[in-house]
């Protein structure tokens, strides 16, 4: 399987497999998979502090060393299980709407799931877990060192990430149809409607800083009007999806992400 990026200011990863099937992921950045993690460590927590409760009046036959194993079963084994019963998904994860997965887009397996897990204590050895995050930021797909040990990746759900095969997302029926200067090629067409599947992740400002390599290229200043230049690629991508501007009546500014005030 062939990875490759589909543009330099875009973290999405693009893949062809051997027979010709090309997909898009959407890796997790370091903010969302420490939110997870923090909900993860509470759920962990509760876990300890319930066992503890439960197992109390053995302790006086069996000893301590009983909560002991007990914790140090969750710490360790509470990621590896999460991830393989629930497909990738421990409940920080699910919450956050992320998943982890193999690097050839595959689920995660038993072995990859134990390698980058059996890292972590490697990624979180200092206070505030630095190599950790130096790794994700450093290194394609946002991956740590445990990600790289077990071949896996932290990604996006389809859902979190509004990504539909056909349809960038029910947020472009606000935005007014614009027609380009000139013809796309299918490369073109294919980078406009993947950005507007990933502009709910971009956020206004990061959408602009991408859409403002292109918008100038692909419009004339007149067709531009007032717009924001992720307005701009949003309205091509309204109309790549097969609107016609003549059925659907005059769009208003109001309604368009980035429009003028």
């Amino acid at each position: 399987m062939a990875w490759y990026r589909n543009d330099k200011f875009d973290s999405s990863l693009g893949a062809l497999t051997p027979e010709g099937i090309e997909f898009v992921l959407f890796p997790a950045g370091p903010l969302v998979r420490t939110l997870a993690y923090g909900i993860d460590k509470i759920a962990q927590w509760i876990i300890i502090i319930t066992v503890f409760l439960t197992t109390a009046f053995l302790q006086g036959v069996m000893g301590v060393w009983l909560a002991l194993i007990l914790n140090f079963c969750v710490d360790w084994f509470y990621h590896v299980i999460c991830e393989l019963v629930f497909r990738g998904q421990s409940p920080g994860k699910r919450l956050m709407g992320i998943r982890v997965i193999r690097s050839n887009g595959a689920p995660v397996d038993p072995a990859s799931s134990f390698l980058r897990n059996l890292l972590r204590f490697a990624d979180t050895f200092f206070f505030f877990f630095p190599i950790a995050l130096i790794s994700m930021i450093t290194s394609t797909g946002f991956r740590r060192l445990g990600d790289w040990a077990g071949g896996t990746l932290v990604v996006y759900t389809p859902k979190a990430a509004g990504f539909s095969r056909n349809m960038p997302g029910p947020w472009l029926s606000k935005c007014k149809i614009i027609i380009p200067a000139h013809p796309l090629t299918h490369d073109e067409k294919q980078l406009i409607l993947n950005f507007a599947r990933r502009y709910p992740l971009l956020g206004e400002a990061r959408a602009n800083e991408i859409a403002r390599i292109y918008a100038p290229c692909l419009l004339s200043d007149a067709n531009r009007d007032s717009l924001s230049d992720s307005a701009c690629l949003l309205g091509i991508a309204r109309k790549l999806s097969g609107e016609n501007p003549a059925e659907n009546g005059p769009q208003t500014e109001d309604a368009l992400p980035g429009g003028a005030p």
